[in-house]
């Protein structure tokens, strides 16, 4: 089955946060399907960090390590359905992405983001719980 995942769920996994053993047996055996914008959000969720003092340099490259041995296969985005699904939703077009790509591959939508859940339950997306 594909599964559309997110970038707070593949920070979870790769920095060890508490979620990371339930993200990783739900993903177990599943596709990962995902915008071709996971790296560039990947990158700056760690420059987020850097700013919180959370991570070190050494921690970082070690999390890319880790986000590189996971497979991924990116979806083109339909610009014209994003730019609609953030306007009608007062959303960033970078959550509007995952939104895409789960209702145009009718999979459900793994996320540690609350208002993007909400979001997409409103929207009759599946969304898998952790």
């Amino acid at each position: 089955m594909e599964l559309v995942i997110d970038t707070s769920a593949l920070i979870a996994v790769i920095v060890a946060e508490p979620e990371r053993d339930t993200i990783i047996e739900i993903t177990k055996g599943n596709t990962l399907i995902g915008p071709g914008s996971i790296p560039w959000e990947i990158g700056n969720a760690f420059s987020a960090m850097f700013k919180q003092n959370r991570v070190s340099m050494q921690e970082a490259y070690k999390g890319i390590k880790i986000f590189n041995t996971i497979p991924i296969r990116y979806i083109e985005p339909d610009f014209s359905k994003i730019l609609h699904l953030s306007k009608e939703n007062n959303m960033y077009a970078y959550d509007a992405y995952f939104l895409d790509c789960a209702i145009r591959h009718k999979a459900p939508l793994l996320t540690l983001d609350k208002k993007l859940r909400v979001i997409a339950e409103n929207l009759n997306i599946e969304t898998l719980e952790v």
